[in-house]
């Protein structure tokens, strides 16, 4: 079947350091699709999702499958522990979510195994090693294993003596490094074996040929939503090598991660806050400390959805969303967390950088030096000192939110088409006449209602 009008695929990426406030975007848009497809990382990311003050997060399985209709495929480009997925799973029975027939485990995505989580918390915690600030649950591991082509994916789980082949010889390399670098206690073949058998039947009534499921729906018409976990700057390629996360997180990801080809993409959205953050070690050019930074931290709930751990906060940095922008080809732009600043009397916005006491050209330094050597250069902008919680329109915004906004949209040269005011799904403002409206095939008059 040819394109149809309604076939459309769009990708929602982070632009900042992960965080972004992607799961409520995607749980958001989740309506308007048939099916949400997660591309790339593991459960080192956690997507937060309140819906009537509930909280539920989602570390595999996207975040889509909370709302409406739409199916929810989890793509060869994620790194999937069983154990992870499985507990996963049974949270959202417990919440009495449907999964059969809307869950779908690609065949090709690679398997963490207890041997990942071992070296990869064995290295961090090394002496006199560089600490990356990983979660330690493999993710690392297991895509350097995926790129040495001696990973085991989903589809290795259904062959009995190959997965216990594969668990054995494995662990006769991993317990010897293992140990004689890190002086970590041996794993034992046999139960490692025993339990993946098990996590295989959980799983195996879900297991399918995602990319084709995929081609197929876009080729009948239906409309594909791919959600990224992280954000551009802990892209393995693109981010602040080396603080940066094993996989793709940029859109084009997105095509590498599901199987469905660049010419299928409609759109990309970018996800930023109003402010930023990341978590872990690394270069932060706008960093804050003191107590405009706990008032940041404590105002938006800056912890880890996973890890519980406080994220550093700083400004929005314009320079490195003009380089999101550009790596993604991004078009529309969501600001989350705006009220985040409500209490703010002045916001200094960066806008610029100098390096060496230069200005800085359209580029960014590749090497942690040089990144760490920037001089941010900032707009001071004058707050709105009232409340913004919850409102639901943009003419409702104080003047001095919008100019803020305003700001940010010229000085990136793109749209911003939603505005999060909240946790909430209807904490949220939609702008008018933008091109995620057409993306989504969306009335005005629908969306209106629906805000």
């Amino acid at each position: 079947m040819p394109k149809t009008a309604k076939s459309r695929c769009v990708i929602v990426a982070g632009a900042q350091w992960g965080d972004e406030g992607k799961g409520k975007v995607v749980d958001l848009l989740a309506r308007h699709f048939d099916w949400i497809a997660r591309y790339q990382g593991g459960h080192n990311a956690g997507h937060t999702v309140i819906i009537g003050g509930r909280k539920h997060i989602l570390q595999l399985i996207p975040c889509g499958i909370l709302g409406g209709e739409a199916r929810a495929v989890i793509g060869n480009g994620v790194v999937i522990d069983p154990a992870a997925l499985v507990q996963e799973m049974d949270g959202l029975a417990a919440a009495g979510i449907e999964l059969e027939g809307r869950l779908f485990v690609s065949n090709r995505a690679q398997v963490i195994l207890p041997y990942h989580r071992m070296l990869e918390l064995a290295a961090e915690n090394a002496p006199g090693r560089v600490k990356i600030g990983t979660t330690s649950r493999g993710i690392g591991p297991s895509y350097e294993d995926k790129m040495g082509r001696r990973g085991l994916r989903v589809v290795d789980l259904y062959e009995p003596e190959l997965l216990r082949t594969h668990i054995e010889n494995a662990l006769r390399e991993k317990n010897a490094v293992a140990g004689a670098l890190y002086q970590a206690q041996p794993l034992d073949a046999g139960s490692i074996y025993e339990s993946y058998l098990e996590y295989s039947r959980r799983i195996g009534p879900y297991v399918a040929d995602t990319a084709a499921l995929l081609n197929r729906a876009w080729r009948a018409g239906e409309a594909i939503l791919l959600e990224g976990a992280q954000g551009t700057l802990l892209d393995i390629d693109h981010g602040t090598y080396p603080f940066v996360t094993s996989s793709s997180t940029t859109a084009g990801g997105g095509c590498t991660g599901t199987g469905l080809g660049p010419t299928r993409i409609s759109g990309v959205i970018g996800v930023s806050k109003a402010y930023a953050t990341r978590v872990g070690g690394g270069p932060f050019p706008t960093e804050l400390e003191g107590p405009v930074a706990d008032q940041l931290r404590e105002r938006g709930n800056e912890f880890g959805s996973v890890t519980g751990r406080p994220r550093r906060v700083g400004w929005i940095d314009l320079p490195l969303l003009r380089y999101a922008v550009r790596l993604n080809g991004m078009e529309s732009l969501v600001i989350t967390k705006l009220d985040v600043l409500d209490g703010l009397a002045e916001i200094p916005v960066c806008v610029d950088y100098r390096l060496d006491g230069q200005p800085l050209a359209d580029e960014i330094p590749a090497t942690v030096a040089g990144l760490e050597k920037l001089e941010p250069v900032y707009a001071k902008l004058t707050g709105w000192q009232a409340s913004t919680a919850g409102l639901k329109r943009l003419e409702d915004l104080p003047r001095a939110a919008r100019a803020y906004l305003d700001f940010v949209a010229s000085r990136l040269e793109l749209e911003i088409s939603l505005i999060s005011t909240g946790p909430e799904r209807n904490e949220t403002i939609w702008a008018p006449h933008s091109r995620l409206e057409s993306w989504l095939g969306m009335e005005r008059a629908e969306q209106t209602a629906r805000s």
